[in-house]
């Protein structure tokens, strides 16, 4: 393919996903009461959103060419990853664990998470890299064109097409009107490559929202060898329901017949976690493997790490535990202890530790540094726990902090949510002793660029933020921006300040993916790797 004609095919792949109503716009559908089943019938019961959900995505798995028996035919095997925190980071590293087996029965290995922070091609990664232009573009392409001509031919059955008087026109089969929504047409994308690629025969799936209900639990169970269900907590509650518990069955919906599921088991004060997904495991006919926090401790996970964070060994070890099985069912010869049932995680080979280290994810406790010296530290945590665990990683990698010569600077939107507890999680996690972590604190909108003239912008939500900083900690120099571009160029001129002091000057920039895309955006040019 030419360079100028791959360069529009991707455009024109870019261009259709634009087209497509995005997640955002279905999970609000959660947000108020479901439609009645007829309109203006008021005894007929409320239709159940989350219960369509699967029939339809398996009726756009056939426009697309499969199904889930022919995936189960195919020589691709899945490890099929949920939760609320650390499922990409689990995600990520059981692919960089298999990647190391691609010659010794794994194959070439695929993975598909969500969301993407800079580019939509960080998605679907094969054998450790971002799927390339030309291959998104083509199989975005050839889904599109499979959807459009299995819509054709439905309205063609019906007497639908366009005869000058009326129907179905070519237009609207070919538009977005005839194709799923984002996530779940990328899931389509995603399963077309990976079945498409020729070697590949080792994928992890991580679920977009919940389980039970999500565009990825078409996977069937013999093409399953392993399940995961990553630590949980509270999100989506409009979908999945506002408890712990009731996210436990949403999420444990990836349990299949015969398959071992692994999760990090919880103590008993967690309310009944535990015993929703041993339940759900009893229903399913899966095997619940739980891993314990005193085997992790005594493990104590792999230093150097570029996913880094004190509680992502918990993540390495149910990645570690998911690996093995899939290797195994792969017939895949796991050498001495390891390959006993009598193993350990002190006993993994050195292809796990390297794995371990190696697996990395855009926006997920990544560290940069850029051209001018300043030390960025991105992560896309969005929930009280997790942005809990981002500022104990954050004031980790500060040092003493009463003895310390840099500028501490926060940069944090979350815009859908109250940002005071989220903020106030952050800071507690954060907190070191009677010394404040953070000397400087930026609240910003997320949109890259500041407001066109005349254009204004809300900011309450940031002035919310700030408030809550100033009353944490009122020593903390705070500001407020209506992008994140302006919001950037303040940290530098806070940096270059600093380095007048013989200072270094090190951000956290957190609560938000759509935050941390645009700050990536931004500085990505003028990074150290």
């Amino acid at each position: 393919m030419a360079a100028s004609s791959a360069c529009d095919a991707y455009d024109t792949a870019l261009a259709r996903l634009a087209q497509l109503q995005s997640n955002r716009a279905i999970t609000s559908l959660f947000d108020t009461p479901a439609p009645a089943a007829a309109a203006g019938d008021r005894n007929k019961p409320p239709i159940d959103l989350n219960a369509l959900a699967i029939p339809e995505m398996l009726d756009w798995l056939r426009r697309a060419g499969y199904t889930p028996g022919s995936l189960a035919a195919s020589p691709l095997r899945f490890v099929h990853v949920a939760g609320t925190k650390g499922k990409g980071s689990v995600s990520a590293l059981v692919a960089s664990i298999l990647h190391q087996y691609r010659e010794r029965g794994a194959g070439r290995v695929g993975l598909y998470t969500s969301p993407h922070v800079v580019s939509v091609r960080e998605r679907i990664v094969l054998d450790g890299e971002p799927i390339s232009r030309d291959k998104l573009a083509r199989y975005v392409g050839e889904v599109w064109d499979r959807l459009t001509e299995a819509a054709r031919r439905e309205a063609e059955a019906k007497g639908l097409l366009h005869d000058g008087r009326g129907g179905v026109s070519e237009e609207e089969l070919c538009g977005p009107g005839t194709k799923p929504f984002y996530f779940r047409f990328l899931t389509l994308a995603a399963l077309h490559a990976f079945a498409s690629e020729p070697g590949l025969r080792s994928a992890v799936v991580e679920c977009g929202i919940g389980g039970e209900y999500d565009a990825t639990n078409v996977l069937p169970a013999e093409a399953v060898t392993a399940a995961v269900v990553t630590q949980l907590g509270i999100d989506h509650v409009g979908m999945l329901g506002n408890t712990v518990e009731k996210i436990a069955w949403h999420k444990s919906g990836v349990f299949k017949p015969g398959v071992k599921a692994f999760t990090r088991r919880l103590p008993d004060d967690q309310g009944r976690v535990m015993e929703v997904l041993r339940e759900r495991a009893r229903e399913k006919g899966a095997v619940l493997v739980e891993v314990a926090d005193e085997e992790v401790e005594r493990w104590g996970g792999v230093d150097g790490a570029r996913l880094q964070g004190p509680f992502q060994k918990y993540n390495m070890a149910v990645a570690v535990h998911a690996a093995r099985e899939h290797l195994l069912q792969m017939g895949v010869e796991l050498e001495g202890r390891f390959g006993t049932d009598e193993w350990s995680l002190s006993d993994m080979p050195p292809e796990f530790v390297k794995g371990l280290r190696g697996a990395s994810l855009r926006g997920r406790c990544e560290v940069l540094r850029d051209a001018e010296g300043i030390e960025w530290h991105v992560d896309g945590a969005h929930t009280d726990d997790s942005l809990a665990g981002v500022g104990r990683w954050f004031a980790g990698r500060t040092g003493d902090v009463q003895n310390d010569s840099s500028v501490r600077v926060l940069l944090f939107n979350q815009q859908e949510r109250d940002p005071a507890p989220l903020l106030k999680a952050l800071l507690s996690g954060a907190q070191k002793d009677s010394w404040s972590t953070f000397t400087h604190a930026i609240f910003t909108r997320n949109e890259e660029q500041e407001p066109a003239a005349g254009e204004e912008r809300d900011l309450s939500t940031q002035s919310k933020a700030q408030a809550t900083m100033q009353a944490v900690d009122a020593t903390t120099a705070t500001a407020v921006h209506s992008a994140v571009r302006p919001a950037v160029e303040h940290i530098r001129h806070i940096a270059a300040e600093a380095r007048k002091d013989g200072k270094s000057c090190m951000v956290l920039a957190t609560g938000s993916f759509h935050l941390v895309g645009a700050v990536l955006k931004i500085i990505d040019d003028h990074v150290e790797y």
